[in-house]
């Protein structure tokens, strides 16, 4: 499973937001040039994110950006899954209209093991929170981990 440059620059769109959040409301400009990413492009995404209620505009000459939830509460699942729809190696445990046409389902030992991968990729996706996110960002710009003997 590889993720698009939908996931992977709404990811980061997101991750600025939080590093950011405590500046108030984030231009979409600043996000583009910090992040290196199309303000066109992110305005698609934004929508999408907006309209997901991860995040909240704000109107006017001091308008922007802000997350709609505090960092430690928006996981990169909900983000993922908002931009690129359900995590999942296969069609036939991503749930929908596909899942219920696998007519290998109820004997196929593969739709187990497949079951199993999508569980441990949103599991993974969802224990990461925008919060640890910017911690381990932090952390890297400190220098790394800090050890006392």
């Amino acid at each position: 499973m590889r993720l698009s440059t939908k996931g992977r620059y709404g990811v980061r769109a997101m991750f600025d937001l939080a590093m950011h959040s405590q500046e108030g409301t984030i231009t979409l400009k600043s996000v583009a040039q910090r992040e290196n990413i199309s303000e066109k492009y992110l305005e698609h995404l934004f929508a999408n994110l907006k309209k997901a209620g991860l995040i909240h505009s704000v109107r006017g000459a001091q308008g922007g950006y802000r997350l709609a939830r505090s960092p430690e509460e928006i996981t990169l699942g909900d983000i993922i899954r908002v931009l690129e729809g359900p995590v999942s190696p296969t069609e036939c445990v991503a749930g929908g209209i596909e899942a219920e046409k696998c007519e290998r389902a109820q004997h196929c030992v593969m739709h187990l093991v497949w079951n199993n991968i999508r569980e441990q990729i949103n599991q993974v996706l969802d224990n990461y929170t925008l919060a640890d996110i910017c911690e381990e960002q932090r952390k890297l710009q400190n220098g790394g981990y800090m050890f006392y003997i």
